[in-house]
């Protein structure tokens, strides 16, 4: 389907926590010089906002409300990395209000004239469903599970890795089951498995991918 002359060059990245998606996002937008949104963040932000609030993560109302608010100079913050912080963005997530909340300025992200890569777990079904280049990241529980946990123990989290496997398959539940927005792949998404890549393998794969999505889109738009 024509994107049309004005249709922006959108990178949609999607997939599980821990599987490379943020990363290899990143990445894309450097080789391109496009501006980049982890999503996660956002959510992050919001769970964060409710543990500074004192407030219960399920309480839809004061969650939405926060996300309304939410201060997007306030996505650097360190201490959204942590398991904690990722743990609360998978609850909120769960809430349409929330998602509700940030769905507009998350749609206004990906609609820059000139393009953007954005990361998240809905972005090619929900956010940029017509992005001409979609990907969907996925890694083996277990070596997510190491990888969070290498990320964690470097931090000073006392964690186990049985532990960080447990937090990762109960998020991943959360994520694809919930009603709105569920994670999943985008029928047009190209599925890349990075269990067995080595980061600059992984970008690379991905960057082939982007590049045959660009040359369609190219010719499409003219």
């Amino acid at each position: 389907m024509p994107h049309g002359p004005a249709s922006p060059f959108v990178i949609a990245v999607d997939g599980a926590a821990a599987s490379g998606k943020g990363t290899i996002a990143g990445k894309l937008a450097t080789h391109y010089g496009l501006p980049h949104l982890d999503t996660g963040l956002l959510y992050r932000a919001v769970g964060a906002a409710m543990a500074e609030a004192g407030a219960d993560l399920d309480d839809a109302d004061t969650a939405g409300r926060l996300a309304r608010a939410l201060d997007l100079g306030r996505l650097g913050d360190s201490a959204l990395t942590t398991a904690a912080a990722g743990e609360a963005a998978s609850r909120v997530a769960a809430l349409p209000e929330v998602r509700a909340a940030l769905l507009a300025l998350q749609k206004d992200f990906a609609s820059q004239p000139g393009g953007a890569v954005l990361d998240g777990r809905d972005i090619g079904t929900v956010i940029a469903p017509a992005a001409p280049a979609k990907l969907y990241v996925s890694a083996a529980p277990e070596v997510r599970a190491h990888r969070r946990w290498l990320q964690t123990s470097a931090r000073g989290e006392a964690r186990t890795e049985a532990e960080t496997l447990a937090d990762l398959l109960k998020r991943d539940a959360r994520d694809a089951g919930r009603a709105d927005a569920p994670m999943r792949r985008a029928d047009d998404a190209v599925l890349l498995d990075t269990s067995l890549m080595s980061i600059s393998t992984a970008f690379d794969e991905a960057l082939r991918h982007v590049e045959q999505a660009r040359r369609r889109w190219e010719a499409l738009t003219g």
